[in-house]
């Protein structure tokens, strides 16, 4: 009976595999990348949607479904979107929202659809929107100011769903090691929330104003809010060229970090405005590469340079240390929960400054209880789920992720800005890509990347005891044929 079974299961997911196979070819357009094709995990499928962008980073979808994307040297635009059966989606024309060659990657969008936010390196700016017509109305109404920077410009912004009136900015450093940041009246190097409903003529300056709520981080570009508790969690991209006591490591040190920020709605945090240690403390990575690392673990804070009496192993662990840590030079861009919080995915942009390269890809991070799943001091903090098959090609040939923003449908769309392109990624089994389980980020058991009919087959052969069945094996000549 078990056998017959597995048969009947085995000439389903045929049947199963041949309609994903059809209904995918079905597509009536079919935008190919000039690089390898991008890797991905079981269960998911990744589709071009855009090409020949100028280089788009920051993306949201509006209430109609359109996606609005910061590209650099233009403004903001929005593109439509037509959806098709077997999960084709296609952009079918591209409409300029915003003419500033300023803005650089910053966008958010009010709860109702119609205040549009986005950012130069020096301002942060509103604009009434029509998500209808896909054009904003009026002056833009400048909200902060008061951020330039010679060195990192870009602008992150997000707008609380837990306090609807904070809109956070980070800030990012002077340079790749900026001095003023040791000052905490400076400004740099920071992550403030903003109370927008409470701007008056004058706009806020980010020094003077608004609510700290960590300082220290040197470029934290990835802001997402963990829907469930609020808590508030950065991505930031580490110090490049460090020494440490004579010797170069920074191949594989310091570590890019997940930091924790408490929360925006009163709830009590330690960690909340304090110091996370940039530019004198960095979270060690690949530890025995690192001169008298004694007692130090993935994760540890540990003094730059020549560690002396004001800068030290011991100075620095009274710093905060980040949740997670990832390897040097990942570049992680963006972070995006999913929407019951048990993952949140993340966009590694990759290296530009190691002898192997890295990263170049977009993975999850398991979350549970409003918190990664994995230890602080764990070297395997990741679930890898979209990535270029051969780094040693990049960055010059592959996609480099940046801006992640989900639709009504629970798509994941990603732009990559080197290539000009926007990415969806869905599920193979008609699930939404936001829906994750809280142990693996990946989704629920029995599916894979030929969708349900790859894991009927897995399931069946697995539960056969003749493998080698002349009944079988027909099954598998059908399958091939199809």
């Amino acid at each position: 009976m078990r056998l017959q079974r597995n048969i009947l299961l085995a000439f389903e997911a045929c049947f199963v595999a041949a309609a994903v196979a059809q209904s995918s070819a079905s597509c009536s357009t079919t935008l190919t990348a000039r690089y390898p094709a991008p890797s991905i995990a079981d269960g998911y499928q990744a589709r071009l949607v855009a090409t020949n962008l100028d280089t788009p980073r920051g993306i949201k979808v509006d209430s109609n479904g359109n996606l609005l994307v910061v590209t650099r040297d233009v403004g903001i635009v929005a593109l439509s979107l037509t959806d098709e059966e077997g999960g084709c989606v296609t952009s079918t024309n591209v409409q300029t929202v915003v003419e500033n060659n300023r803005l650089n990657h910053g966008i958010e969008l009010s709860q109702d659809g119609t205040t549009l936010y986005a950012s130069t390196p020096n301002e942060v700016y509103a604009w009434t929107y029509d998500p209808n017509t896909r054009r904003t109305s009026g002056e833009p109404t400048t909200l902060i100011t008061g951020m330039d920077n010679a060195g990192h410009t870009t602008r992150t912004l997000l707008l609380s769903r837990h306090v609807p009136d904070l809109l956070l900015v980070s800030r990012g450093s002077n340079a790749n090691l900026d001095d003023l940041a040791l000052d905490v009246t400076s400004g740099h190097c920071q992550l403030k929330a903003f109370n927008i409903s409470n701007v008056t003529s004058e706009p806020y300056d980010f020094t003077a104003d608004g609510r700290l709520l960590g300082w220290g981080l040197r470029n934290s570009v990835g802001v997402g809010e963990e829907p469930v508790t609020g808590g508030i969690y950065t991505v930031e991209n580490s110090v490049d060229q460090l020494r440490r006591e004579g010797r170069d490591i920074h191949q594989d040190n310091p570590g890019e970090e997940l930091n924790f920020h408490g929360y925006l709605n009163g709830t009590s945090s330690a960690q909340q405005g304090g110091n996370y240690g940039y530019p004198s403390c960095f979270a060690a990575w690949a530890v025995d590469e690192i001169p008298q690392n004694d007692q130090l673990t993935v994760g540890s804070q540990f003094a730059i340079g020549d560690q002396n009496t004001n800068t030290n192993d011991a100075v620095c662990a009274e710093r905060i240390a980040p949740r997670l840590t990832f390897p040097a030079h990942m570049a992680p861009l963006d972070i995006l929960f999913n929407e019951d919080g048990t993952a949140a995915w993340v966009s590694f942009h990759g290296s530009w400054n190691r002898d192997d390269p890295i990263g170049y890809k977009l993975s999850v991070i398991p979350f549970a209880n409003g918190e990664p799943v994995e230890p602080s001091n764990s070297s395997q903090p990741t679930v890898d789920i979209m990535q270029n098959p051969d780094v040693g090609e990049c960055p010059d040939n592959c996609f480099r992720p940046v801006g992640l923003a989900w639709d009504t449908q629970g798509r994941l769309f990603m732009t990559s800005d080197d290539t000009g392109e926007i990415y969806v990624i869905t599920r193979t089994d008609g699930g939404n890509t936001s829906s994750a389980t809280p142990t693996t980020g990946l989704p629920p058991a029995g599916t894979s990347s030929g969708g349900a009919a790859a894991s009927t087959t897995a399931s069946a052969a697995s539960g056969a005891t003749g493998s080698l069945s002349a009944l079988l094996l027909a099954v598998a000549v059908v399958c091939l044929s199809l």
